[in-house]
């Protein structure tokens, strides 16, 4: 039995897909057996091109022609024959290995490319790029598996998973997430408690333990993992699975039901998304809104910034199905942990405290593609997001603002894309509201002073907890320090809703710790307005919330602060057997 960090609830029991998260590197070599390399380059450059025609047709089944015709794109490129002879010649004259040849030569293309003029052409660099990676995998023999595209359930075990790749995956085929790094707050965690699949991070070496097609059963609740189990071990957690399942059932009952005190204080569940695709889970879960829509993953696993259109219809697609439910749209948070490569943002020492979300987005100096800079993608986007919002109760949310000159230059660039769409004579909700996040500790003190310049706050505990303790959220060494439970993060949150109240503004939750349901009763306490979570942790939220007395709830947050550290607050929740 391996143990890690349990980070989605839920046992899963099937075979193992190992993702290996190898680099490509390319060396030259002098060769002497010309005809081999040159076989070799012809039958991966094959093998590339069928897999493309396979997974065109797959999404053009699936999904659609205009999905499908990125990889026409991409085939297209494979039959160039400018490109495979012009990698076949480097061959022949400088006897060269084919990796080698047919990376310097897709190279020279795409420096070619990214230097014209022409907008579109610039985007087929990353095309080729794509082409080309997938060709040197097969010449290496590093191919990573397209994650898109599985013919059969599986448990997905590797060292990490990028965004990219769980933005792209088969989300029905994939029925577990185990991996060696990552913490409760990591990409991974949030992602598999928002598909509601089990999941546990941090097991530090899994990929040397297992290999695709092992059985394994993964229990995300209790973040263990039985390798190769026996027939005993299979039959107790499949029953463990029914009754897990089960209670989720169970919890049905709870739909269309209010989150309402025994007290009769009412508060409101929504739920945490990253694209449209979450809204059956939001819809069936009965929540109340949707407190968090993470952007950031509409410009994730594509090769260009998504159009201003594009962003609108997916925008227009949540509020419409919410029918008047608010839906907090999260402006752009990149950087961190969530890279987008055709940006090409430089690799930094400490990205989480570096160049990311408002701060890249106020920003009109830097490039971040070859036209754009992080205030004209900042505007687009604070353009569809106001063009949707005549569709439905659309609220705008600020990412990451540590000062009250940041909110001024982001309410400013709002402003002016108002005024932009009232001279075109597009409409929109001109009484939108402004909230911001409360992410950063400089923020949480001055909350008094930003709390007169929005409409509401949401606090994000993922990253106040990482900055208030001064711990990498995404170190498992470490992960022990990463402390929902300090005293000085709960005076924060207290403080915070005390200021926004007295101000006469809303406050909202969506980091883990609103779904945690040892935390809850004591948010409650501190008069928390909004808790938005994983889909899946709704009802049991609104089951536990349904229980509780606010008042006395309010009498044991008052406690809670006052003691002296997180073991202590821990032993005081738990003997509240709420």
């Amino acid at each position: 039995m391996k143990k890690g960090i349990a980070a989605s609830p839920g046992i899963a029991i099937g075979k193992v897909l190992c993702v290996e998260n190898q680099a490509i590197v390319i060396e030259k070599h002098t060769i002497t057996d010309v005809d081999a390399e040159l076989e070799k380059l012809s039958e991966c450059i094959d093998r590339s091109k069928k897999e493309l025609e396979a997974i065109q047709e797959k999404t053009r089944n699936e999904v659609g022609e205009e999905e499908a015709a990125i990889f026409g794109a991409h085939i297209m490129v494979l039959e160039d024959p400018e490109l495979s002879s012009a990698a076949t010649d480097k061959i022949k004259t400088e006897k060269v290995n084919a990796d080698y040849a047919f990376n310097e030569i897709t190279n020279q293309f795409i420096a070619v490319f990214e230097s014209m003029d022409n907008e579109y052409m610039r985007e087929r660099a990353a095309d080729i790029k794509d082409v080309s990676n997938r060709v040197l995998g097969h010449l290496l023999g590093c191919v990573k598996k397209d994650l898109s595209h599985l013919d059969e359930d599986v448990i997905i075990v590797t060292h990490d998973l990028t965004p990219s790749d769980t933005a792209s995956m088969d989300k029905k085929k994939v029925i577990g997430f185990l991996t060696n790094v990552g913490g409760k707050t990591s990409h991974t965690a949030i992602m598999a408690r928002t598909l509601d699949i089990p999941a546990i991070v941090g097991l530090s070496d899994i990929t040397d333990y297992v290999k695709t097609g092992d059985t394994i059963i993964l229990d995300g609740t209790k973040g263990e993992v039985i390798i190769q189990p026996d027939e005993h071990d299979l039959s107790s957690y499949d029953k463990l699975k029914q009754q897990y399942n089960a209670e989720k059932e169970h919890l049905k009952a709870l739909i269309g039901l209010p989150t309402i005190t025994t007290d009769d204080h009412k508060v409101e569940l929504a739920a945490n998304i990253g694209s449209d695709e979450d809204l059956d889970a939001v819809l069936s879960h009965d929540a109340e809104g949707v407190g968090l829509f993470r952007t950031e993953f509409l410009y994730m696993n594509r090769s260009s910034l998504p159009t201003e259109d594009e962003q609108f219809e997916a925008y227009k697609k949540v509020a419409s199905s919410l029918k008047g439910k608010p839906v907090v749209i999260r402006t752009l948070d990149i950087g961190g942990d969530k890279e987008v490569s055709y940006l090409k943002l430089e690799k930094e020492m400490n990205p989480f405290l570096g160049y990311r979300a408002i701060r890249m987005c106020l920003n009109g100096n830097v490039k971040l593609s070859k036209d754009f800079m992080g205030k004209d993608i900042f505007k687009t986007q604070l353009r569809a997001i106001l063009r949707a919002s005549a569709y439905g109760n659309i609220k705008i949310m600020f990412p990451m603002i540590s000062s009250i000159q940041e909110l001024k230059d982001a309410k400013q660039l709002l402003e002016a894309s108002k005024k932009e769409l009232d001279r075109e004579q597009i409409n929109y909700n001109k009484a939108i509201e402004v909230g911001m996040m409360i992410e950063v500790p400089s923020a949480a003190v001055i909350s008094d002073l930003l709390a007169k310049h929005v409409d509401f706050f949401s606090i994000g505990t993922n990253d106040l907890i990482q900055y208030t303790c001064a711990v990498d959220r995404m170190n498992e060494k470490i992960s022990h320090l990463y402390e929902p439970y300090h005293p000085g993060v709960l005076r924060l949150i207290k403080m915070v809703i005390e200021n926004a109240h007295q101000a006469g503004i809303w406050v909202g939750m969506c980091g883990g710790m609103a779904e945690d349901q040892m935390m809850i009763p004591i948010l409650l306490g501190f008069g928390l307005d909004e808790f938005s979570m994983s889909a899946a942790s709704l009802l049991r939220s609104r089951q536990l919330i349904r229980s509780l007395n606010k008042s006395e709830m309010e009498k044991h947050s008052q406690k809670v602060v006052t003691l002296e550290g997180a073991d202590d607050i821990k032993k005081y929740l738990v003997d509240l057997e709420v």
